[in-house]
């Protein structure tokens, strides 16, 4: 079966971002073509970033076109995400430069952020394309670094799983749990402020 994740909210939203989350049931069986994956790191490029300094950085492994890269990838992921992981088809890596290229003495404090953004580019352009991604913090970043020869000043941020969803029957335990139970986010006024720290936002004018 696939999860009813509809949401509530207080005022309309695009369908991407409404209907956008962060399923594990993938299917395995489905692969996902180049023009996709390009369709989507073309999403990324086009982020905002300050000074326009594109601090982003990605690595892709598609399974379909070299198992063995995709494998030494997944390699790197902890295990309970490698559980559920091992069905999808592509994987990510997000990696920030902390330095801006155009002034290579200069730290780029908004890196992780302009990073960020990329990767909600990159989810929501997943999402228009019938796609289902999965980001991840649950990853040995160390050892993504030697792995893939990732130099200094550049740090791993995520990596993204992506794939076509699968019906939650797939898994098993607490992750079948996790993929059917509803979304839900904490209420707007404790986290959307007006004027001021802590004044929550009026809603309703």
């Amino acid at each position: 079966m696939k999860p009813n994740k509809s949401i509530q909210t207080l005022q309309p939203i695009h369908d991407l971002l409404a209907n956008r989350w962060s399923p594990r049931a993938f299917d395995a069986t489905k692969k996902i073509s180049r023009e996709q994956i390009v369709s989507m790191i073309e999403a990324a490029r086009w982020a905002p970033s300050c000074f326009g300094d594109e601090p982003w950085r990605y690595i892709v492994w598609d399974k379909h076109t070299d198992a063995a890269a995709w494998q030494k990838a997944f390699d790197c992921l902890g295990p309970s995400n490698q559980v559920w992981v091992k069905n999808s088809s592509v994987l990510f890596a997000s990696i920030a430069n902390t330095i801006f290229d155009h002034k290579p003495d200069a730290a780029n404090r908004f890196a992780q952020h302009d990073t960020g953004a990329a990767s909600m580019a990159l989810v929501l352009q997943a999402e228009a394309l019938g796609l289902v991604t999965h980001q991840m913090g649950g990853f040995d970043a160390a050892k993504l670094r030697v792995a893939f020869s990732i130099p200094e000043p550049f740090t791993p941020m995520a990596m993204i799983a992506v794939g076509y969803q699968a019906d939650a029957d797939i898994l098993e335990g607490d992750y079948q749990t996790r993929e059917l139970a509803p979304r839900a986010r904490k209420p707007i006024e404790s986290r959307f402020f007006e004027n001021g720290w802590a004044t929550p936002i009026k809603t309703n004018l």
